[in-house]
């Protein structure tokens, strides 16, 4: 049956409630216009269903939250992922919903901090902070490497290259999560489980890198996360110093929970 003919008004409705809805896991609408480069003004127009955007910015929008052009006419939590080695057939008794939707109470929405060992210098320790956000079943991740780290690399430290996304999927004991930077060809591989603490924001376990074994470099080690919430007040000040550090700089429960000088096992 053929669908019925929509008029102009009710594809920007359609498009203003998609993109309301994609933006609600940005803890700022400023600071997510600012990363498609799109007028604040005119940002709101578009959620407001007042207006509808050019076709290069509807590109970029759609690249960016990576959804496909039906944002105009289908509600988004409806539109799912139509290609893909996780969402293949092959795989759906295997890494199904079961394992793609990660509850929130296992693994909140939110910023996180990190700490771990640094891959590129063995004598000093990384913080970070990533944030997790939900689209429809599925739960993502996002964050920046050191600008240090890249340089080391001979990677240009420019915000696009620098920044790495990801999912997250529920296993047995924790949660796995898988990241990689934009258009590149290494990925890290993170695994996850909360342990006991105060306000029971603490996870621990390990991250490892994809590079050729190399008996001089480290490939695993441990890594800690701490959940922040989404607070800009409490985030702001930790986001001023992340990047390279010494051990004593991190936060005390960090540097239990990190047992450096414990070999993994």
């Amino acid at each position: 049956m053929r669908t019925p003919a929509r008029s102009p008004a009710q594809l920007r409705n359609m498009f203003g409630a998609n993109l309301r809805h994609l933006s609600e896991s940005y803890p700022s609408v400023s600071s997510l216009a600012r990363q498609l480069g799109i007028n604040r003004t005119q940002f709101n127009r578009y959620l407001s269903g007042e207006s509808f955007p050019r076709p290069d910015v509807l590109a970029r929008i759609c690249d960016f939250f990576d959804v496909d052009a039906r944002v105009l006419l289908e509600p988004v939590d409806q539109i799912g992922p139509s290609s893909g080695p996780v969402m293949s057939g092959f795989l759906k008794d295997f890494m199904g919903e079961k394992v793609q939707q990660v509850p929130e109470s296992d693994f909140p929405s939110g910023f996180y901090q990190f700490s771990r060992r640094s891959f590129v210098k063995e004598n000093q320790f990384v913080r970070g902070l990533i944030y997790v956000l939900r689209q429809g079943n599925d739960t993502h991740i996002k964050g920046y490497e050191p600008k240090l780290a890249m340089a080391m690399q001979g990677i240009p430290p420019a915000p696009q290259a620098r920044e790495y996304r990801g999912f997250v999927l529920k296993v047995e004991d924790g949660v796995v999560i898988v990241t990689s930077r934009r258009n590149g060809l290494t990925a890290s591989m993170n695994f996850l489980n909360r342990v006991t603490s105060f306000e029971n924001n603490f996870w621990v376990g390990y991250a490892t890198r994809t590079a050729r074994e190399n008996s001089a470099s480290t490939r695993v080690t441990r890594l800690v996360y701490e959940h922040l919430g989404n607070d800009l007040e409490r985030v702001m000040p930790i986001a001023r110093y992340t990047g390279f550090c010494a051990l004593e700089d991190l936060v005390a429960f960090h540097q239990n929970l990190l047992q450096h000088k414990d070999p993994m096992r």
